[in-house]
């Protein structure tokens, strides 16, 4: 199955004293940013080409996840601290998108340095524009798998998302964009135990019809209600509740 929520937050979804929610989640973030750490010399062929297949699994792993949270960059702190707050109420692995992504730069960089720089030190245009398309390949794969294997989705629906002419009708993320729209599209299956000169900028009309609207005061009511159980519920029966919650009849 695979089930999406908007989770939708006006301030700071959590306290500034609870700081251990934050440092649980980063120290989760840590461990899966270290997974995608690799010097690219490690992904050289004998014939000098790169290993495709092999960097996309060592810089863009797959990481086992319940969650699969997505959000923007000004809003990483919130989402760590989220991952944080699930497994420490509910002891739910979440996966935050921007341990993936937050590194494509650094790859490109590398691949860049070695590859499409010309005599001149400058960029060759047309190898830049290629190797970036392989690096974006190979992380849309990597993301969309991930969203795959994980359970459900947590959008963070934040004001840093929006412009503010364009009420959650618009995002000029292409990475939200890609995932919002690969959660309308994903399959449903049953449990198995860049800096220039001039800003450059792309809108994408963003469909959230499919996502469930959740907020803090359903956080609190589904930590509330599975901590009356206490460990008399496994992660799949914690998840079943915030499904109650909001009335979702799976299938």
């Amino acid at each position: 199955m695979f089930v999406g929520f908007k989770l939708n937050v006006d301030g700071n979804l959590f306290n500034d004293h609870d700081i251990y929610c934050y440092n649980t989640g980063k120290k989760s973030f840590d461990i899966n940013r270290k997974k995608v750490e690799k010097s690219l010399d490690n992904f050289i062929l004998k014939d000098g080409s790169l290993d495709g297949s092999n960097i996309q699994s060592d810089w863009f792993p797959q990481i086992d996840a319940d969650i699969f949270i997505s959000h923007l960059y000004k809003d990483k702190d919130m989402a760590i601290a989220l991952s944080g707050w699930l497994s420490r109420n509910f002891q739910l692995n979440a996966f935050v998108d921007s341990c993936v992504w937050g590194y494509c730069e650094d790859l490109l960089e590398e691949i860049d340095n070695k590859y499409c720089l010309t005599d001149d030190g400058d960029y060759d245009y047309v190898k830049r524009n290629y190797s970036t398309s392989h690096v974006h390949m190979m992380l849309c794969t990597a993301l969309a798998m991930m969203m795959d294997k994980a359970e459900c989705l947590f959008f963070l629906n934040t004001p840093n998302l929006i412009k503010a002419s364009d009420i959650i009708k618009k995002t000029q993320s292409p990475w939200i964009y890609m995932e919002i729209a690969a959660a309308k599209l994903i399959r449903k299956t049953p449990r198995e135990i860049f800096v220039s000169k001039q800003n450059f900028n792309v809108n994408y009309n963003l469909d959230m019809e499919h996502l469930y609207e959740i907020n803090h005061q359903d956080l609190e009511k589904w930590r509330i209600k599975c901590f009356k159980y206490g460990k008399e519920l496994d992660k799949f029966e914690k998840l079943d509740e915030l499904y109650k919650i909001k009335n979702i009849i799976l299938t």
